[in-house]
């Protein structure tokens, strides 16, 4: 007779092998229980009930934006809603499109690295840039032709920005006047964008108007000496206002509410120029300096007594020098790709501008835009050096979707990823973010 042997273990008390067991007297395998929660029944009604919670359709503007999650979720609804010449003058870029391919790739090729035990019971998104606060670190760029996507355009831009506690970007081509924008958002910290034009006084005039409005930054763009090759605007026949041809009389029977607005409110103006007629690629041409050099840069410092801001960084040794000819902060951007295809991507120029500034002691501040989407795409760019971020497309498709709510709802979605990001990685509150934060993939 065999035992079964439990080692180390002696108050086991051994059994007789089974097979010593006669057949007649071995206990039979008990039938195997059912759980109660596994048999089948009749539901009953009181079971249902809850589960029957049909809630009623809503179509308002208000329901429709509040099922919006993301960016893209509102640039869906933003091309639905908008006709194909002005949605593509927003959601387009230039040649081939592929700088503005590469730049939203360059947030998708990252890693987070997130610390972990840390109390994020409380986000704190404020920071400071331009020696005043702002609630979140981003604000809104420069847009020109604004309200030929929506008809609220830069109003619902500038206030939005306002009840957010953020700064807006008035640009040259914006249509709404510097003084309008200033009376619509009286308590919002407004900024303007500058093309120099080969016309100095006329600069002049508009540096004068900016400042007294209010505007406490001028913002100079300077990657535009000529106009990049927009080829869907050249495809749709993009011109300043809309034409009404066969195509758009077409397309605007599928998009009434946007041909309404457009034409039952005052025809579009400009904050910097006379009404215009013609394609928008001639009207960059005929405006813009090509001749802009940086000594250029040193009379606009001499003028300017506020903060002064230079868009359109592409090198480290441009973002160095501008600083050298008294800016106050860089944009790194490359207009959103709309001007040179294949040409630098913000996001990776970040860590070199980063890096240049430390060592060269400078207090000036880095901001980038191009390609964010989300706020994990702007806490990413935290974390590498910048201390401020810009949206253009975002907050546009969030204002064809749905005015002002529209830019309203963008800008909720961005605060909203952001503190979920910001948790995730175990920070709470922006300086702690480090590029330690951020793995680039290499590809």
């Amino acid at each position: 007779m065999t035992h079964t042997i439990q080692p180390n273990n002696p108050e086991v008390t051994l059994a007789p092998d089974a097979t010593d067991v006669p057949a007649a007297t071995a206990p039979r395998p008990a039938a195997s229980a059912v759980p109660a929660a596994l048999k089948r029944r009749i539901p009953k009604y009181a079971d249902l009930a809850p589960l029957m919670q049909f809630k009623k359709p809503e179509f308002s503007k208000e329901a429709r934006l509040k099922r919006a999650s993301t960016i893209w979720d509102l640039r869906d609804m933003a091309k639905r809603r908008t006709p194909q010449a002005p949605f593509d003058y927003t959601d387009g870029a230039a040649e081939g499109e592929i700088t503005l391919r590469r730049a939203r790739e360059a947030f998708l090729d990252i890693e987070f690295r997130p610390g972990i035990l840390r109390n994020v019971s409380s986000i704190d998104l404020s920071t400071n840039i331009l020696g005043k606060p702002s609630r979140l670190p981003v604000g809104i760029a420069p847009t020109g032709f604004t309200r030929m996507m929506q008809s609220e355009g830069e109003y619902a831009g500038s206030q939005a920005a306002e009840a957010a506690g953020i700064p807006y970007t008035l640009s040259t081509m914006g249509t709404a006047s510097i003084e309008d924008v200033a009376a619509a958002a009286p308590n919002g910290r407004n900024w303007f964008q500058l093309y120099l034009w080969t016309d100095r006084d006329r600069s002049l005039e508009l540096i004068e108007r900016a400042a007294k409005a209010g505007n406490d930054t001028l913002m100079v763009t300077v990657d535009t000496a000529v106009a990049g090759a927009r080829l869907r605007d050249v495809r749709n026949g993009m011109t300043i206002p809309p034409a009404l041809t066969i195509k758009t009389v077409l397309d605007a029977s599928y998009r009434p509410a946007w041909w309404f607005n457009f034409l039952t409110h005052e025809p579009l103006t400009f904050a910097s120029l006379s009404r215009y007629t013609g394609t928008v690629a001639d009207l960059i041409n005929s405006m813009f300096d090509p001749t802009l050099t940086f000594e250029d840069l040193d009379w606009l410092r001499e003028t300017w007594k506020g903060k002064l801001v230079v868009k359109g960084i592409q090198t480290v040794e441009d973002a160095r020098k501008v600083v050298d000819h008294g800016a106050d902060g860089v944009v790194l951007s490359n207009h959103g790709g709309r001007q040179l295809d294949r040409a630098p991507i913000p996001f990776h120029l970040l860590p070199g501008v980063k890096e240049a500034f430390t060592k060269d002691n400078s207090d000036a501040a880095i901001m980038l835009d191009t390609g964010i989407m989300s706020g994990a795409d702007i806490i990413a760019a935290l974390a590498l050096g910048a201390d401020f971020t810009l949206i253009g497309r975002a907050y546009l498709y969030g204002l064809m979707a749905g005015g002002r709510a529209g830019v309203d709802r963008a800008i909720q979605i961005l605060e909203k990823d952001m503190a979920r990001t910001m948790a995730l990685l175990g920070v709470s509150n922006i300086s702690e973010l480090t590029p330690d934060h951020v793995h680039l993939l290499n590809k």
